[in-house]
């Protein structure tokens, strides 16, 4: 691949983005990028981690507005601009339907289609630095298209959303925190970005997956549908052999003791689940 490296680190996936010399994305990285998601549904393969190498000018510093500008100045292309922006939106789609934590670790400018990528991550760990996150499409005549408006909306509420992206927002790293668009800010975003894989990665992979849909599904309809979703998720892993696997480990433990257990490394390290 021309745009993206990776490594494994035990059962977490670090995969390295790089477009020199101002790490803009563009179609043909996004396309490696679809690649790789499918890679990723390897079960053996229990967390990803999305950075950039620190040499590198930003994270994803945003999309290539020249390819933006020859798409639709170019009548023979222009009419397909929706159809791209829209395939897209279903690649993120992908990204975050992944029955494993994703976890972006901001170590650069991340703006526009850059940063809609990240939205369709779980975790996204900003880093200290003269760095900026936001959405100023609006400040080239364009709006976030890659399901960014409809993603903010329900990450941040329509409010912030509405003066969010109105306002073509860009930011710096502590005050997106304090907006709630990434979790933490750090010295390192793609350490700390790897220790919280390795941490998640720990736990029954089929109690991470289905947290995933209960979480993401239930937060686009109404309360009582959200329970029926949760109550169908929790069914589910509950007859899993993760579960049987981890109760078991867990009622091991001395009554004394099982508090104490749940912050002890012991918690993140069950034997082997079945079937993984």
């Amino acid at each position: 691949m021309k745009f993206w490296t990776t490594e494994r680190h035990g059962a977490v996936c670090i995969a390295t983005f790089s477009n020199p010399p101002r790490n803009y994305l563009v179609k043909p990285a996004i396309d490696e990028f679809e690649q790789l998601i499918e890679q990723w549904r390897d079960p053996s393969i229990r967390a990803v981690v999305i950075q950039s190498r620190p040499e590198d000018a930003g994270f994803m510093t945003h999309y290539s507005v020249d390819e933006l500008n020859e798409l639709i100045s170019d009548p023979a292309t222009s009419r397909y601009s929706a159809a791209i922006v829209r395939r897209y939106k279903v690649i993120f789609d992908r990204l975050q339907a992944l029955p494993k934590v994703i976890i972006a670790a901001l170590n650069g400018d991340t703006m526009g289609g850059g940063f809609e990528l990240t939205l369709a991550c779980d975790l996204r760990i900003g880093q200290k630095g003269d760095f900026r996150y936001g959405n100023p499409e609006l400040r080239v005549g364009l709006i976030p298209g890659a399901g960014g408006t409809q993603r903010l909306t329900r990450l941040i509420g329509l409010s912030r959303a509405v003066e969010w992206v109105l306002r073509a927002r860009i930011v710096q790293p502590e005050v997106a925190r304090e907006l709630g668009l990434v979790h933490e800010v750090v010295n390192d975003a793609p350490a700390r970005a790897l220790e919280l894989a390795e941490e998640i990665a720990s736990f029954p992979p089929k109690a991470v997956e289905n947290a995933k849909i209960a979480l993401y599904r239930g937060a686009d309809t109404n309360l009582q549908a959200g329970f029926e979703i949760e109550n169908m998720q929790w069914t589910e892993v509950m007859q899993s052999d993760d579960a049987q696997l981890a109760l078991r480990t867990y009622i091991a433990e001395e009554l004394d003791s099982r508090r104490d257990w749940f912050e002890s490394e012991n918690s993140k390290n069950y034997p082997t689940y079945a079937g993984r």
